[in-house]
C-alpha cells in the first residue's frame, strides 16, 4: 500500500475551532493538519460571500488611476487594452474591455498574435500613436515593459500597466503600475491572477459611479470602560470604504479637558457617523458639558431603513451577530470595527439595490476570474477561492455567460458536474489553445463578441485547434525525448533543457511541463521562430519544481534577454538564436547554484482517518467547503481501515480495465472507483474481504443523478 502518514493534532488545537466556529471536530482536525488555523484564512473556507474580498482601493494607487481612465471617458480620448495571449490574458482583456465600452469609452483592444513577443511591443506603441491614442491600459503583462513604456511617454501617451508578474528591479515608469507583487503599493494578498487585478480595477470604476465615491467620513463611538473608570474613544477614518486611519484615547472625567485630546483636530472638516447619537452625545455632555457639540450623524437611524433588524440592537448585540466579527483575532475586535463592518455592509446594499445590472456584470466578471485563477495556478486560499467559488456558483446559476457558453456547449460540459476540475482539464486547455497557436484573438472574440452566430462558429474553431494543439504536443515530446534524456543527465539531474525546431512556439511551456513531470526537476523547451525578415529569434518556457524559482533563475542571464517574467514555477523568454550556445554555457555554469529540496519517497499525508460507521453521505458535504481544489489546497485524501467489500465489476473498453468497487458502511453502501486496477481482481481483490483504503472523496453525475463515489488511491488486505 501506499506509504501513508497522519500528522498528530492535539485536542487543544481542535476544540477552540470548533467552539468558536461551531465545526465539527474531524473538520477542525483538517484544518490544523493543513495548517488553516488562523482566522483570516479560515474565513476563506467557511465563508464564500463576495463582503470578504478585498478592497480595490487597497492599491494605494488605484483611485488615481480611475481619475484617468474617467478623463479620458469625458475628453473622448482613444484607449487601448494591451493583454497576453493566454487564459488570464485573454479574460483580463474581456473584462476591462466589456466594462469600458459599457462605460462610454474610445477603446480597443489588442494581443500578441502569431510570432509576436510576449508584453507591449514597440510596433504596438507606434500603430496607436499614429491613430491618435493617448492611453493604454496593459493586462496581465507591462511589468517588464521598461523601454515600451518609456517610448510610450516620449510620444505622449500615458501608460497604465495591471500586472501580477514578478517584477524586475526596475519598474517601468508607467504613469500607474497595479500590481500586487509589489510590496509598496500595499495590496493585502499578492497572489491573484492577471484578470483579478483587471476585475479590481474595473470593480473601482463601478463603485466611483456610487454616491460613495471619494467620500471621507469618520466613524465615532465612545464606551464607558468599569476597569479603568474612564471612557474609550475610537474614531476611524475611512474613504471608499477603506481605513485610513485611526484614533484611540481614553478620557478620565473631570481630569480630561477636551483641549488635551488629539480628537478635536481628528474629527475637524469630517463627516462623523455614530450609533444611537442620542445616547452617544448624552455622555459627551456628561463629560465637556452642554457647551462642545458634535456634530454626529446617526448611522443607526440609516441602516434601519434597509435592515429594520438591526434597530434595536446596541453595539454588543451588533458584534455577537456579526459574521465578519467572528473571524476578527481578540486584539482587533473594538466597536468601530464593528460600525465599519456594518456601514461597509450598508453602503455595498445600497449600491447593489440602486444599480443591479452592475451586480450581474459582476458575475460575469467573476466567471472569467475564476478561469483566470486557475490557469495560471493562482493558490486557492484567501480571495482566489472567493473567485472561484462565485465564479462557479454563476456559472451553474446564472449560466455561463455569452461565449464560454457556446464552448461548454461544443464541448459537452455537464453544468452539474461543474467544478474547478473540469474548467482546468477541459475548458482552460481550450481557451488556451487559439493562443498557443498564434491566434488569441479568437478566444477574446469568443467572449466579447455579441453575436450568438459567431461565437458558435469561433467554439467550434477553438475546439478544433485545442485537437491541433494535442497533436503539436505530442510530437514534440516524442521528437525530445532523447535529447531530453542526454540533458537532463549532462545537467547533473538538476534541469533538463531541450531545443527543436519541431516544437511549436506555443507549446512549449506544455513540453516543459511534461518534462519537468517526468523528470521531477526543472525543464527547458526552446522553439525557433524566423519571419525571414529578421534575425531568428528563440522563444523558451521554464517550468519548475522542488522550490527551484523560475524568475530567479532567468534574472542571473542580466540583460542576456529580449524580455522575460513569469512566476515562481512558470516563465517565459526570448533571445536571439545565435545566442543559444551561450544560453547553454550559461545555464551550465549556474548548476552549482541550483539547490532542489529532496522530495524523496515521501509518504502521503491523509487529512483524516474515518471509521466505516463516519463514512456517512454527511460527510461528503466537507468536499464543498474545501472546493475549489487545486495550488496549495489538494485533493483530501482520507484512510479507512476494515471495510467489507461485497461488489466488484469491471468496467471500460479497453486496457487497462478499471475496478468499481462497492464497499459496506454501517448503514450504507458505496462506490469506490480503483482507475487502470483491472488485472488486480481475483488476485489481491475478492469478495467478502475487509480492506483498509486510501481514497480521495468525490461525487458522480449521471442521467441527472448525483451519487457520493470514492476515488480509491490503494488498498490493501485488512489484518482483523
Amino acid at each position: 500500500m501506499i506509504n501513508f502518514q497522519k500528522k498528530p493534532v492535539k485536542l487543544n488545537e481542535v476544540e477552540p475551532l470548533c467552539s468558536r466556529f461551531n465545526i465539527s471536530q474531524i473538520l477542525a482536525s483538517i484544518f490544523v493538519r493543513r495548517g488553516i488555523t488562523t482566522s483570516s484564512d479560515l474565513l476563506f473556507f467557511l465563508e464564500d460571500n463576495l463582503r470578504f474580498q478585498h478592497s480595490p482601493f487597497c492599491f494605494c494607487d488605484i483611485e488615481d488611476a480611475v481619475e484617468r481612465i474617467i478623463q479620458a471617458k469625458e475628453e473622448g480620448e482613444k484607449i487601448l487594452i494591451f493583454g497576453d495571449s493566454d487564459v488570464d490574458g485573454i479574460t483580463s482583456t474581456a473584462i476591462l474591455y466589456d466594462f469600458l465600452v459599457k462605460f462610454g469609452c474610445d477603446v480597443k483592444w489588442r494581443l500578441p498574435v502569431c510570432d509576436d513577443a510576449y508584453g507591449l511591443s514597440m510596433t504596438a506603441v507606434d500603430d496607436f500613436a499614429n491613430e491618435g491614442g493617448t492611453l493604454i491600459i496593459t493586462v496581465d503583462c507591462g511589468i517588464s515593459n521598461i523601454e515600451e513604456t518609456k517610448h510610450a511617454a516620449d510620444l505622449g501617451i500615458d501608460v497604465i500597466i495591471t500586472d501580477h508578474h514578478n517584477p524586475q528591479k526596475e519598474i517601468p515608469p508607467a504613469l500607474f503600475v497595479l500590481d500586487p507583487k509589489i510590496p509598496e503599493l500595499n495590496y493585502p494578498f499578492s497572489e491573484i491572477s492577471g484578470a483579478a487585478v483587471a476585475y479590481k480595477l474595473v470593480s473601482a470604476l463601478r463603485f466611483s459611479q456610487s454616491d460613495f465615491y471619494n467620500a471621507e467620513i469618520c466613524l465615532f463611538n465612545i464606551s464607558e470602560n468599569n476597569e479603568e473608570k474612564c471612557y474609550d474613544i475610537d474614531c476611524l477614518k475611512i474613504r471608499n470604504l477603506v481605513k485610513i486611519k485611526e484614533l484611540h484615547e481614553k478620557i478620565f472625567p473631570e481630569k480630561t479637558s477636551i483641549y488635551d485630546l488629539k480628537l478635536p483636530y481628528f474629527l475637524q472638516g469630517q463627516l462623523i457617523y455614530s450609533w444611537d447619537v442620542p445616547k452617544t452625545q448624552k455622555i459627551l455632555h456628561s463629560i465637556f458639558g452642554n457647551g462642545i457639540e458634535f456634530n454626529l450623524q446617526d448611522l443607526k437611524k440609516e441602516i434601519s431603513n434597509i435592515s429594520p433588524s438591526l434597530g434595536n440592537k446596541s453595539i454588543e448585540q451588533l458584534e455577537n451577530i456579526s459574521v465578519t466579527a467572528k473571524y476578527c483575532e481578540s486584539n482587533e475586535k473594538s466597536p468601530v470595527n464593528t460600525l465599519y463592518n456594518l456601514y461597509v455592509t450598508y453602503c455595498q446594499k445600497i449600491i447593489a439595490n440602486k444599480n443591479p445590472q452592475s451586480q450581474e456584470d459582476e458575475r460575469k466578471d467573476l466567471q472569467l476570474v475564476a478561469l483566470a485563477a486557475l490557469a495560471d495556478i493562482m493558490p486557492m486560499k484567501n480571495e482566489n477561492r472567493i473567485f472561484v467559488k462565485n465564479g462557479i456558483a454563476s456559472m451553474k446559476k446564472d449560466m455561463p455567460r455569452p461565449g464560454l457558453a457556446e464552448l461548454f456547449n461544443r464541448l459537452k460540459i455537464n453544468l452539474d458536474e461543474l467544478n474547478s476540475t473540469v474548467l482546468s482539464w477541459q475548458v482552460i486547455p481550450a481557451l488556451n489553445a487559439a493562443g498557443r497557436l498564434g491566434k488569441s484573438n479568437l478566444s477574446l472574440q469568443l467572449l466579447i463578441s455579441q453575436d450568438p452566430k459567431e461565437r458558435e462558429q469561433l467554439a467550434n474553431t477553438i475546439f478544433d485547434l485545442n485537437e491541433e494543439r494535442k497533436e503539436l504536443v505530442s510530437q514534440a515530446f516524442f521528437a525530445v525525448q532523447d535529447s531530453a534524456k542526454q540533458s537532463f543527465t549532462e545537467n547533473q539531474n538538476k534541469l533538463c533543457l531541450c531545443y527543436d525546431e519541431c516544437i511549436n512556439k506555443g507549446v512549449t511551456g506544455l513540453v516543459a511541463n511534461k518534462l519537468m513531470q517526468d523528470f521531477n526537476a526543472p525543464a527547458i523547451a526552446i522553439s525557433f521562430c524566423d519571419d525571414g525578415k529578421s534575425e531568428p529569434i528563440c522563444v523558451g518556457s521554464i517550468r519548475t519544481c522542488r522550490g527551484f524559482v523560475a524568475t530567479d533563475f532567468l534574472e542571473k542571464f542580466g540583460d542576456f534577454f529580449i524580455n522575460h517574467g513569469g512566476h515562481d514555477c512558470a516563465a517565459g523568454f526570448s533571445f536571439h538564436k545565435g545566442k543559444l550556445p551561450l544560453f547553454i554555457e550559461k545555464t551550465k555554469d549556474f548548476l552549482n547554484d541550483i539547490q532542489l529540496v529532496d522530495e524523496g519517497n515521501q509518504a502521503v499525508s491523509i487529512d483524516a482517518q474515518l471509521p466505516v460507521t463516519e463514512l456517512t453521505p454527511e460527510i461528503f458535504k466537507i468536499l464543498d467547503l474545501f472546493e475549489p481544489f487545486g495550488a496549495e489546497n489538494n485533493e483530501l485524501v482520507f484512510y479507512t481501515p476494515k471495510i467489507r467489500l461485497c461488489d466488484v465489476q469491471l468496467v471500460g473498453k479497453k486496457e487497462p480495465m478499471h475496478l468499481k468497487l462497492t464497499f459496506e458502511t454501517e448503514k450504507h453502501k458505496i462506490v469506490g472507483m480503483f482507475w487502470s486496477q483491472g488485472e488486480r481482481f481475483g488476485k489481491d481483490i475478492k469478495l467478502g474481504q475487509h480492506y483498509d483504503i486510501l481514497y480521495n472523496m468525490s461525487r458522480n453525475y449521471y442521467n441527472g443523478f448525483t451519487t457520493n463515489q470514492l476515488i480509491i488511491k490503494d488498498l490493501q488486505l485488512s489484518v482483523l
